[in-house]
């Protein structure tokens, strides 16, 4: 080889000769072939590595090379620097200790340099989790590799250095690597954090790949040498300040804090007390000038207490703040409330990194919060055992004057409990200190098979209100020795030891084990009996009949026995199966249609469809699951269809039933085959939704915008077409009647139910669907809604409604300010509820604007929502109210909303007329006239011959 392509860069570490011979093998396996390895040792090396490296190098003396540094000991950077001056390849990659380097990794990274002419190419790697088993790439590399890119500018790729990407996974030109003069810091352990960062600032291309280069880097151990980790951030943070790049030094110093002292904080339940000790006083050395005030404001409450004990060198603190940072919403120290209202950690410091009052822990009662209850003693003697510990309080509840507590073991996976009662109480300001005896063996009596873990938990009650927790302890806090005697109901035989451990949340356990004789004897014949040959065909056999059993249940075997049998049943006449959001609630236009049949008397069998929970539907109705065999055999013998969503695509519908589309809202996006997801579908998927769209008898449409938006984008005809307007608004034009007449005070009894006071606006926040195909998910809302009450929340209730196909995340926020109604299924009442509509693309507004009512419209993405999705209209010439593109703009409209709305009266005028043209109060009758007219005049025939 005359000079190769790539020098991989190999220095030996803990892992000796077996890591050494992967390494080598790795470059060695590289598809492209002019790379060579060069293995670069100490004069100090371990003789088996050293000759493991002179073999490798007989093995393959043209791609191998071995290079000893003079200097014995030191960091690798030593060793590192070294194999810089002496590669010869093109370009240069060093390779870390135990990591892989991908079969093309060197290929990928070369054709990308030649190609780019970049004095830089990196791509993406993954690391061990804690435990070796798997891996996984740092969350934040898909923002860094979205694409295969070339950049010129650090702020084109902040990740680069914002975080620690480039410690792995690149390769450098050996020309630039000369010519910057660029060396790793031989004084510094860590020295690949700040080597990364100073070549990228130095170079003038940098190309980056969207490819794994190294797969397998060690676990990441942020309490390994921290003072070394510190200063290493402390080079690249000083490195950005020289260049001007202040708002990527902020950037980084958050990201440290995040990704390093936060994760820091997390592994101390793991650690044994003196370690924890040890890196508390660590980061009380090295920290203080490290963790800037501004930054450290930034951070999410939890987070932001934990660094601030760490770095004060409270290691207990730090403990405790590492048990809510792993179990969310737990009330793990005592919260005291100063004269200013703030809610402060463990009280008494005006620290404003202590203040966790946006975790609303004090507008929840005893019984509602999740309270930390500190295990701090465990001892066991014979077949008892003691338990001490202690229960948290915050100042602002607690239990009555004479509460109880007992000690619960209950068994994993189940509801059979054992208890018994905690003997000693003592309350203080902060919280309960208690203790507890029992003999565990007399006690504890499970049967011994399948009941052998227990989770450990307190229950504490005033007579009023119950408390139960989890009983919190470190990792070390038990061990081999606090073993105690168990008595299984089936003998000894099926277990006779008791031993405590900490699970992975941290909560006290205990599990039944076999460690004599007799019990190990029986385990070993119920393995031999559930293992051998017959055990094991029974077993398959078993999962046979499960995926059978699956298979009947499969929607698959479903829509096939709909086609070929359900079809050629009769029409059942009179037969209606209603559905609305896909059987999610029992609402919109299908039941403002159902209403006007029941209320005229119409002689009609109505079925609903449900989704899940019956909760909400009428009692007194026919109710059938959606995609069960009673659904699809309703299905199959209807008369009608009614819904607003879609019955499902796959089902074909019935000769002789006529299909009423009600639809559930007007369109600002584009939809159907406008939208671009669908354009980019298969031919066979398009002619799928088509063949759906075609089940259509009647599509209701409420303007001439649906006709121009939506009937176009279906490809309905124009037969097919009801110019009635939206059944579900009938409700709307009733409620803006009655406001006209009566005024809007009392609110009803909607109002009372949601808990309501009348000197409250009511400002109801519905936010538009912004996923896509899947899973219902939970979304943090881009309104940040504790915010709003802390602003807002003398003068308006929010009322927070998610999507149908969405699920709200909302803060703990103060009594009467925000009200998740979600869950409500009729959104029209939830609308003539509201004084104020806050919304962004969604359809609602086309109804909320018939009330004639404030709209606001939130839409902090906009412009990058309408280029994605694409829309039918420009949303700011067109809209009913303000358009806002922050909270602080939004916020500003609903300070003076009076003086605003009155600019935008004309204009929601216009816009209710042009976007609701046919909605005038009496569209379920009409509805239901046309559809129904065959049993209208049936009842009227019944009528008159009564007469």
């Amino acid at each position: 080889m005359n000079i190769p392509d790539v020098s991989c860069v190999i220095t030996p570490g803990p892992g000796g000769a077996t890591a050494l011979r992967a390494s080598v093998g790795f470059v060695l396996g590289q598809s492209l072939r002019a790379v060579e390895a060069l293995v670069v040792l100490a004069p100090d090396t371990d003789d088996a590595v050293r000759a493991a490296a002179g073999a490798l190098t007989e093995g393959a003396p043209e791609r191998v090379r071995v290079l000893t540094t003079e200097t014995p000991g030191g960091f690798a950077a030593v060793r590192r620097n070294a194999g810089l001056s002496a590669a010869r390849g093109t370009y240069v990659l060093v390779l870390g200790e135990g990591e892989r380097l991908q079969r093309h990794a060197c290929r990928t990274l070369w054709e990308t340099g030649e190609r780019t002419r970049a004095d830089l190419v990196a791509g993406g790697w993954t690391r061990l989790t804690g435990d070796g088993a798997k891996e996984q790439e740092p969350p934040w590399q898909h923002a860094l590799f979205p694409r295969s890119r070339v950049v010129s500018r650090l702020t084109d790729a902040s990740e680069l250095v914002v975080r620690d990407a480039l410690v792995t996974g690149f390769c450098l030109r050996r020309e630039a690597v000369e010519r910057h003069g660029l060396r790793y810091d031989e004084d510094l352990e860590h020295s690949e954090i700040p080597f990364g960062p100073r070549a990228a600032s130095a170079v003038r291309r940098i190309a980056l790949v969207r490819r794994r280069i190294v797969s397998e880097r060690a676990p990441a151990d942020p309490g390994r040498d921290l003072a070394g980790l510190v200063e290493a951030h402390r080079r690249v943070c000083h490195l950005l300040e020289a260049q001007g790049l202040t708002g990527l030094l902020e950037e980084r110093e958050r990201a440290f804090l995040l990704d390093r002292l936060v994760a820091l904080v997390r592994t101390f339940p793991t650690l044994p007390a003196a370690e924890r000790e040890r890196l508390a006083a660590t980061a009380a050395r090295v920290l203080p000038e490290s963790v800037p005030e501004p930054v450290l404001l930034t951070l999410p409450p939890v987070e932001r207490v934990g660094v601030r004990l760490l770095e004060r060198g409270d290691a207990d603190g730090v403990l405790t703040a590492a048990y809510a940072l792993r179990r969310r919403g737990t009330v793990a120290a005592p919260l005291v409330q100063g004269r200013d209202g703030r809610v402060r950690w463990q009280g008494g410091d005006e620290d404003p990194a202590l203040d966790v009052t946006e975790l609303g822990h004090q507008h929840r009662a005893f019984g509602e919060l999740r309270l930390m209850n500190r295990l701090t003693r465990y001892e066991a003697d014979g077949g008892r055992v003691l338990l001490e510990g202690r229960l948290v309080l915050p100042d602002h509840t607690g239990p009555g004057p004479a509460p109880t507590a007992r000690l619960e073991f209950r068994v994993r996976d189940g509801a059979r409990t054992f208890g018994f009662p905690v003997e000693e109480l003592r309350r203080d300001a902060t919280g309960i200190s208690w203790r507890a005896r029992a003999d565990l063996s007399r006690v504890l009596r499970p049967l011994g098979t399948r009941d052998t873990l227990w989770d450990a938990r307190m229950v504490v009650e005033d007579g009023r209100v119950r408390s139960v927790s989890d009983l919190f302890a470190a990792h070390d806090l038990v061990g081999p020795e606090d073993r105690s005697p168990a008595r299984p109901r089936l003998g000894r035989a099926a277990g006779d030891t008791w031993q405590p451990y900490v699970t992975l949340k941290d909560h006290l356990a205990l599990r039944l084990e076999a460690r004599h004789r007799p019990a190990r004897t029986t385990r070993r014949l119920v393995h031999y009996a559930t293992h051998f040959r017959p055990a094991r065909r029974a077993r398959l056999l078993l999962r046979a009949l499960g995926r059978r059993r699956d298979r009947l249940r499969s929607r698959g075997l479903k829509v096939s026995v709909y086609h070929s049998w359900f079809l050629r049943l009769p029409v059942r006449r009179g037969t209606v199966v209603f559905e609305s959001h896909m059987g999610t609630c029992y609402g919109d236009s299908p039941r403002a249609v159902h209403e006007e049949v029941r209320r005229r008397g119409l002689p009609l069998r109505c079925v609903w469809s449900y989704d899940g929970s019956r909760e909400g539907f009428p009692a007194g109705e026919r109710l059938v699951r959606r995609w069960s065999w009673r659904y699809l055999w309703t299905l199959a013998r209807a008369e009608y269809w009614v819904d607003n969503q879609g019955f499902p695509q796959h089902l074909r519908k019935p000769t002789g039933t006529t299909y009423l589309q009600t639809w559930h809202g007007s369109a600002y996006k584009r939809m159907g085959f406008d939208e671009r997801r669908v354009r980019m579908q298969n031919a066979p998927q398009r002619e799928r939704l088509q063949q759906a769209v075609h089940r259509f008898d009647h599509f209701l449409v409420r303007s001439e915008h649906d006709v121009r938006t939506l009937a176009r984008a279906y490809r309905l005809p124009e037969r097919t077409l009801l110019r009635t307007g939206y059944p579900r608004n009938d409700v709307l034009f009733a409620a803006r009647t009655r406001d006209e007449a009566e005024g809007r005070l009392p609110r009803g009894p909607l109002a009372e139910r949601l808990g309501l006071d009348d000197h409250r606006q009511v400002v109801l926040y519905a936010p538009t669907f912004r996923g896509g195909p899947g899973r219902r998910k939970r979304r943090r809302l881009l309104l940040d809604a504790a915010r709003f009450a802390e602003r807002f929340g003398d003068r308006y209730t929010l009322l927070v409604r998610a999507h149908y196909l969405e699920a709200a995340s909302l803060p703990v926020c103060p009594p009467g300010t925000v009200v998740d109604v979600s869950g409500h299924h009729d959104t029209g009442e939830l609308l003539a509820l509201a004084d104020v509509l806050i919304t962004d693309y969604s359809s609602i507004m086309f109804d909320y604007a018939l009330l004639d009512r404030p709209i606001v419209l939130f839409a902090p993405d906009l412009d990058t929502y309408a280029a994605e999705r694409g829309s039918y209209f420009d949303l700011r010439e067109k809209a009913p109210g303000p358009v806002t593109a922050t909270e602080d703009e939004l916020f500003a409209v609903l300070d003076s909303l009076k003086a605003v709305d009155t600019g935008f009266r004309a204009a929601r005028a216009a816009f209710a007329e042009e976007f609701g043209g046919y909605d005038r109060g009496d569209a379920a009758r009409a509805v239901v006239d046309t559809v129904f007219a065959r049993h209208l005049s049936r009842t009227t025939r019944t009528g008159e011959d009564r007469r």
